[in-house]
């Protein structure tokens, strides 16, 4: 049997051990989110989202105590972990008041007396999540799903088991019958007998590129739907005409939270040459501001990594730009003693075909890549094979929507950085991945749109 263990990435102690499901484990509990699912998709919608209001209320009546396991799990902030917990609630209460409208059956006119398009519940729906926002990727995922109609089967990843269990017992006290949300805990060789099995009716993934074929290739051999949310390479694009204060202390935050350890982090920051020096200036008088250290303590505003095998790769990343001819303006070092801490790092002297730019750096290091003008800036952008979010800084906002129209990626945020909102659909393009999440898109994905004619 597996063992999991939870490990503190700012002290390297471990938390806790876990054991892992044994086969008959998993074999039972996908029995039971199908006999769950049965009963569950025959709740009116309306009792469904009532449900999911109570997760919004048990979310913050805990969110002390989530929060703090999210940091000594992964290493997130504090601060930053409460955050989240609250944007989960959100999400929540966001579908609890728009789950039921958003599946209401929908006429269409057609050659039929009545015809009409209604959304029907698909199954068990497996959830493999990574680690980086446990609480959010998971309920972003699973609310939606739920309010549909399905049963959910999570599938985290392996350094937060503390979490993906207190998932379960979050939908168990919010009044959710038994089997409509499970936490498996399994390693990710084990992921794929589970979506061959007849139980599972589609899978949702948010991680790397390589786990993403590795899901669509198992799903695709059983016919089965997959939403794929893969990783980016976002471009921050600064213009002439940017406000250079705001933009410089937007892009802080939008590298450097959660210690950089995010899809839709800024990880390239293209700045058009005219305002190159001044940017960079106000950026790294920023960057030197960041305090490292303990993140549970309110000072602190950037933690350790989620674990060393990722700073050990993000060092070799950083070294192979420099040697690559980048210049490094500050960091690049990881901190002594316990701890998987980076220095926040800046690269200038990039070019688009070096490691830091051309490859996804999951961590604090911001390379700037200094651009002639927006025409170039648009083709360094998209010249990536990936596409998941972008940020443009303009004063211009007509001209800023015809450039939205030129960025090849699945969402482009003007004079803000990228984030994600129940409100609003959140999904790549290119290697990024493909379907949608959140929004009406979301609650859309994992459903049979049936179509009934009626003379």
């Amino acid at each position: 049997m597996n063992q999991f263990k939870s490990e503190n990435p700012a002290t390297e102690r471990i938390n806790a051990t876990y054991p892992g499901d044994t086969p008959g484990d998993v074999d039972s509990k996908l029995e039971r989110s199908i006999q769950a699912f049965n009963k569950w998709k025959r709740v009116p919608v309306e009792d469904r989202c009532r449900l999911m209001r109570e997760v919004a209320v048990q979310l913050r009546c805990n969110s002390r105590q989530w929060a703090e396991l999210m940091t000594q799990e992964m290493g997130k902030l504090f601060c930053e972990a409460q955050g989240e917990i609250e944007k989960c609630a959100l999400g929540c209460e966001f579908y609890a008041d728009n789950g039921a409208e958003f599946l209401l059956s929908r006429d269409y006119p057609s050659s039929a007396s009545e015809s009409y398009v209604q959304s029907s519940p698909l199954g068990t729906v497996l959830g493999v999540m990574p680690w980086n926002f446990p609480f959010w990727q998971v309920i972003r995922f699973a609310v939606p799903t739920i309010v549909a109609g399905n049963s959910v089967v999570l599938k985290h990843a392996s350094n937060v088991p503390g979490c993906a269990l207190a998932l379960q017992e979050l939908f168990e006290k919010s009044g959710f019958p038994q089997g409509v949300f499970q936490t498996l805990l399994i390693g990710s060789k084990e992921v794929a007998p589970v979506i061959s099995d007849a139980r599972i009716a589609a899978v949702s993934l948010t991680g790397s590129e390589a786990a993403g074929k590795a899901v669509a290739r198992e799903a695709g051999s059983h016919i089965k739907k997959c939403v794929l949310e893969l990783g980016g390479i976002d471009p921050f694009i600064v213009l002439e005409d940017a406000d250079l204060e705001v933009a410089a202390a937007t892009a802080l935050t939008a590298r450097y939270q959660n210690c950089g350890q995010s899809c839709i982090a800024a990880k390239r920051l293209i700045v058009v040459e005219g305002v190159y020096e001044s940017f960079v200036e106000r950026f790294l008088g920023a960057v030197k501001g960041l305090v490292m250290g303990d993140p549970m303590e309110e000072t602190t505003s950037l933690g350790p990594l989620a674990k060393g095998e990722f700073r050990d790769e993000i060092l070799g990343q950083i070294k192979t730009s420099v040697d690559q001819g980048a210049e490094l303006l500050l960091g690049g070092r990881a901190r002594s003693g316990a701890g998987y801490f980076l220095e926040p790092t800046v690269l200038v002297g990039m070019n688009p075909g070096m490691s830091c730019v051309s490859e996804e750096v999951f961590g604090p290091v911001a390379p700037i890549l200094c651009v002639k003008d927006e025409r170039q800036a648009i083709e360094v952008a998209n010249a990536t094979d990936y596409g998941l979010g972008a940020s443009l800084w303009t004063a211009d906002l007509v001209r800023a929507r015809e450039l939205a129209n030129e960025l090849e990626s699945g969402q482009v945020f003007v004079n803000s950085m990228v984030a994600s909102d129940p409100r609003l659909p959140f999904g790549g393009v290119k290697k990024s991945g493909y379907g949608r999440e959140l929004a009406e898109f979301g609650i859309r994905e994992f459903v049979n749109l049936k179509t009934v004619s009626i003379r």
